[in-house]
């Protein structure tokens, strides 16, 4: 069985997918942009875009009954691989301990021209 995820303090979905769906004990969170849910805003820059990102996907989990350290691998999109150590330094203040398995990619383009998107997978505890 599947269970559709879905809560106002991530971005909603801009297209035809699920916030993040539950299945078999895992919590797939879709790719998260910097949004900010309350306002629709896209903060600008590398370090504030990285951190609406981080935000996203912590809520998301949250709202499945998952946090940050359930998660065990995620796939993060960047614009300018350039911006590596900058999303890195971001990422390790929200990952502690124990990191997940992790891909990060430059990519040509990303949905409403923003500069990182992460998505993730955590075990549901």
């Amino acid at each position: 069985m599947k269970k559709v995820i879905a809560t106002d303090k991530a971005p909603t979905a801009i297209g035809p997918y699920s916030q993040a769906i539950e299945a078999n004990g895992f919590v797939f969170a879709s790719g998260q942009i910097p949004v900010n849910p309350a306002t629709g805003e896209i903060p600008e820059g590398i370090e504030a875009q990285t951190k609406q990102v981080m935000e996203n996907v912590k809520n998301l989990l949250a709202a499945a009954g998952a946090s940050l350290d359930d998660v065990v691998k995620t796939s993060v999109f960047i614009k300018d691989m350039n911006d590596f150590g900058t999303v890195n330094g971001i990422y390790a203040e929200y990952f502690k301990g124990d990191c997940p398995a992790r891909a990060c990619v430059e990519v040509a383009r990303l949905p409403k021209d923003v500069l990182v998107e992460m998505e993730a997978i955590a075990v549901k505890p």
